[in-house]
């Protein structure tokens, strides 16, 4: 049989009405983010923000990203010669994400840095920078939230904090003084309880050099690698939180046993893991039996985070669908110029837009009570359950919106609209999910009055400048007294809050089509149940001028 006779690679079609790469770009050049900046005090971050905007929209970015995930944690519980090391190992990729997310001061800094506006800074990074790849994200932003909940032991907060708000990223495990920064996480559940802290059998023993020993386990541990973890466990005087390092102060391991990694849907650069106490070190943080009160501190700050991660992935996939249609033709004209993708493209850019705004108002809060302002610390008190509900909530839907703008070049690994996708559900459902933000809603009414004052304050900032506001709120002020089926409306009333807070802020500071299209679409009810249902006479061309991409 003769060889085949070479020739040239046939040729059946010529690429054509695809898209470029969404790279090269500045993540941070979107007016709604810079406004909220400038308008939350962090105006002297922006060219901070824009470097670092430059680097999340670059090539090399984006492929960090795609190997972080691509190529997922691995435990190793022992090393060759059968000793138990309980290491995980990560890609190179997010070991890069890791480190310029320290570097810019997105992990604990802002705790050090006396300016104001530092901590809208910090959020406004976080944003940017999430959006490039959300999952190292966890890490980072326990490490953000742990500093408050550690200064309920000042002892242990002048030994650790200075490190916790460097910006040095120092991987690998090795006694805490010995490194030039530190990470930190936190475990809070078991199997047998879940949200249920109370139920946890995680038990804590009094030793005679007033370091107490930890035995039990945890269910959802996420980022083992961290130096340091807050830890509840039962007390002889109750539910107490204790601070465990994975190394101690003389250089030896601590009993950390990770029983496995989780298979999780996304976040998979992340790794969670089943960690196992057994006689482990550790030290008291707050007072004996007062662990929830302590660990709060260090929850309220990961919601926070939850919203501004929520708030950034919404905006991620919004640019990925508004860059395909501005360079796809469909039918002889641009799919942009189509009408019914401009009313899906401006409805996912309202519902961002309401998300970023509120993101930032709540990172301006953390900001001003930080400075001591009791009526920011109130108003954080109701607004961050109302924030994390709603815009977690809000994430799946949209994004699976805006993979659907790109048909079936969205359902494709490469387009990064699967990751996205994927990790979307996952802020609805850590530091609680719906059903606990609901019902701590309900809670800050019961016993924090001060918080429902501050919540009036800041929706009646906004009286008299639209009807359709004056009257969801009017209406809004009836479902949060309590009565007795209270906690069966509990979601109904969430709901609504979010969406007369955020038509609040948005009557206040964005553009009258914004605003307009917000409150008749969100409060007066003039729209479907999907996306790209806006009335007619809605402003399209002032939404879609604001959309990233």
């Amino acid at each position: 049989m003769s060889a085949p006779s070479s020739s040239p690679t046939a040729v059946t079609h010529e690429v054509t009405n695809q898209p470029p790469p969404l790279t090269g770009h500045d993540v941070a050049d979107d007016p709604v983010l810079l406004e909220g900046v400038r308008r939350e005090g962090a105006a002297w971050y922006l060219d901070e923000l824009h470097l670092l905007g430059r680097r999340a929209g670059s090539e090399e970015v984006r492929r960090w990203a795609e190997e972080a995930n691509r190529y997922e944690p691995v435990l190793r519980t022992h090393d060759r010669y059968g000793h138990r090391i309980d290491e995980v190992d990560f890609h190179p990729s997010y070991h890069a994400l890791m480190d310029v997310a320290v570097g810019a001061g997105l992990a604990g800094a802002a705790w050090a840095d006396e300016r104001p506006g530092a901590h809208v800074a910090r959020a406004a990074g976080f944003m940017v920078w999430s959006s490039a790849e959300s999952g190292h994200g966890c890490p980072v932003s326990m490490t953000y939230a742990v500093v408050p909940a550690l200064r309920h032991s000042p002892g242990l907060a002048e030994v650790y904090e200075p490190l916790l708000t460097g910006r040095v990223y120092d991987p690998g495990l090795r006694a805490p003084a010995a490194k030039r920064g530190l990470l930190a996480g936190m475990g809070m559940t078991e199997k047998q309880g879940g949200t249920d802290v109370r139920a946890n059998t995680t038990t804590a023993t009094e030793q005679a050099d007033g370091t107490w020993r930890l035995r039990g386990h945890k269910w959802f541990t996420s980022a083992p690698m961290n130096d340091l973890f807050l830890v509840l466990a039962q007390a002889p005087g109750g539910l107490s939180c204790f601070l465990v390092p994975r190394v101690l102060p003389d250089g030896s391991r601590n009993t950390f046993r990770i029983q496995r990694l989780k298979d999780k849907l996304g976040n998979r650069s992340n790794a969670s893991s089943e960690p196992e106490f057994d006689d482990t070190v550790a030290w008291l943080v707050g007072a004996e039996g007062k662990g929830v009160r302590t660990i709060i501190d260090m929850v309220t700050m990961t919601r926070l985070d939850c919203v501004l991660g929520s708030a950034s992935g919404t905006r991620a996939a919004l640019a990925e669908a508004a860059h395909h249609a501005r360079h796809r033709r469909v039918f002889g004209a641009g799919l942009i110029d189509q009408p019914l993708m401009r009313n899906v493209l401006a409805d996912l850019g309202l519902e961002s837009e309401a998300a970023t705004t509120l993101a930032l108002r709540l990172a301006g809060a953390v900001d001003r009570a930080r400075r001591g302002d009791d009526g920011e610390r109130a108003f954080l008190r109701l607004a961050t359950a109302v924030g994390k509900y709603w815009v977690c909530k809000r994430q799946p839907a949209a994004v699976a919106e805006a993979l659907e703008c790109l048909g079936g070049n969205g359902y494709d690994e490469a387009s990064g609209m699967p990751r996205l996708y994927r990790d979307a559900p996952l802020n609805g459902i850590w530091e609680g999910s719906g059903n606990v933000n609901a019902l701590d809603l309900l809670r800050a009414l019961a016993r924090e009055p001060a918080s429902l004052e501050a919540f009036h304050a800041e929706i009646g900032a906004a009286a008299g400048g639209d009807r359709r506001l004056d009257t969801a709120w009017a209406a809004l002020k009836d479902e949060l007294v309590l009565t007795e089926d209270a906690p069966l409306r509990a979601r109904r009333v969430i709901e609504r809050a979010a969406l007369v807070l955020q038509g609040s802020l948005l009557v206040r500071h964005a553009p009258a089509a914004v605003a307009d299209a917000f409150c008749a679409s969100r409060l007066a009810g003039d729209r479907g149940l999907a996306f790209g249902t806006l009335p007619p006479g809605t402003d399209f061309a002032g939404l879609l001028e604001r959309l990233p991409g």
